[in-house]
């Protein structure tokens, strides 16, 4: 049996509420008017035979058909705020109950008003609304005090805390490097210890697409550059190696014209390109391509949410050829939508990643702790449109400076009750 309370304006309301939710078999077991209207306490699948008698029972005149009014009833609250409503002057002339039962059944019935669902109820509504205001006030307050508190015992702490929130990066990143650093009594020295500590946690691949060559796919969502820092690769792997080393793949069958950027690029660099629909055609794409050192393949962008993104995954990996995939990363893309990029194509089991767009982006923050969180290798670092001028080698330290100097020309420092709301309950917990 299941019980619920409604509140409405009206009896008509109440009724139509009752219906809409439990159904025109409802039985209506209370009702009553309060001053925001009408309450009424109904059930579904109704047995009056477990409310039928005891100490705990529901009146029967609470078991009236809809529409039919209620006695006046007592109700408390207990310390669950659970409602039990049952006519004073009933339980005191309830019959008693015998104490036990007998082995493997229950003789004495449980009170259904004590599973009501008070979800509704305007009172509790208002108490869970000023409660939660209260604690908002409170964590605020405390966060502050801690806050202030860990300026005073350990400046260099917090001013390291102060400058990595300003690069963008996380807080928990924050508090790891800042801890890691200590307490130093040269500012300066704490902070560059800090920077350096970032850059270790950046793995990095040492150009090992160009340096290795053998068949690459880029990967990712639509807009990063996935074709640009192809022909990019390409370009340069054709200025070390000759073009007859080269060729581009595009497995984009999804966008109209989509191969048109891909094969004016291959005949501005004199190497071939190939279009493959499924991992049929990529493969024997592939084998016709076997004295090329290198296989570039451009893959359809598509979000990290798109369903079709699987069969992506499945026409590289059943191409029948051992294919590394790179993630390509716009360094623009706030760090949750990063998040969400290399958790979705990471099914796809990527080698690295090659983060573009690093010359539009304001700050490197969110990019850097992605990659660090994850330790996903960065291959390359793209800045710029010109090819192959705008393409890097990834250095670790080459982003961690780059990421300073945004963060510099952008001139903005995180304000103190942004840093106490981020790092104050981390103080007061003694993390740092």
């Amino acid at each position: 049996m299941k019980i619920k309370r409604f509140f409405a304006q009206d009896m008509r309301h109440a009724i139509r509420k009752v219906r809409e939710e439990l159904g025109a078999d409802a039985v209506i077991l209370s009702n009553r008017k309060l001053d925001q209207g009408i309450e009424i306490i109904a059930a579904i699948d109704y047995d009056e035979s477990l409310v039928g008698g005891g100490a705990d029972a529901v009146p029967e005149a609470a078991a009236a058909q809809p529409g039919a009014p209620a006695p006046e009833t007592a109700g408390t609250y207990d310390a669950r705020a659970r409602y039990s409503e049952a006519p004073v002057q009933a339980q005191a002339d309830a019959p008693a109950q015998p104490a036990t039962a007998s082995a493997g059944s229950q003789t004495r019935a449980r009170n259904p008003l004590a599973d009501i669902e008070w979800d509704h109820d305007p009172a509790i509504i208002e108490m869970r609304r000023e409660i939660q205001e209260m604690r908002g006030l409170l964590e605020n307050q405390l966060a502050h005090l801690a806050w202030g508190e860990l300026n005073r015992r350990r400046p260099a702490e917090a001013g390291i805390l102060r400058r990595l929130s300003a690069l963008g990066l996380p807080s928990a990143l924050c508090t790891e490097l800042a801890q890691a650093a200590g307490e130093t009594a040269d500012p300066e020295q704490g902070w560059r210890r800090a920077l350096a500590l970032l850059a270790q946690r950046l793995p990095v691949t040492d150009d090992d697409i160009l340096s290795q060559g053998g068949i690459v796919a880029l990967v990712g969502s639509t807009g990063v550059g996935k074709t640009t820092t192809v022909a990019k690769l390409a370009a340069r792997y054709a200025l070390r190696h000759g073009p007859r080393s080269v060729a581009l793949v595009t497995t984009d069958s999804y966008r109209i014209g989509a191969h048109e950027q891909l094969f004016t690029y291959g005949r501005i660099l004199g190497v071939p390109v190939q279009v493959a629909g499924d991992h049929n055609e990529l493969h024997n794409a592939l084998q016709s391509l076997r004295d090329k050192r290198l296989v570039l393949i451009d893959t359809a962008g598509m979000s990290q949410r798109d369903l079709r993104l699987s069969e992506q995954f499945t026409t590289l990996r059943e191409a029948g050829l051992p294919i590394r995939s790179y993630l390509v990363m716009s360094a623009t893309t706030q760090a949750g939508v990063l998040e969400e990029a290399v958790r979705a194509f990471n099914q796809g089991r990527l080698d690295g990643c090659i983060l573009t767009k690093v010359d539009e982006a304001a700050a490197l923050g969110g990019a850097i702790s992605i990659i660090a969180g994850h330790q996903l290798p960065l291959a390359y670092v793209g800045d710029g449109q010109r090819v192959p001028e705008d393409l890097h080698p990834a250095r670790a330290q080459n982003l961690v400076n780059r990421a300073l100097s945004l963060q510099q020309q952008a001139g903005q420092e995180t304000h103190d009750d942004t840093l106490a709301e981020r790092f104050g309950a981390i103080a007061a917990s003694g993390r740092v």
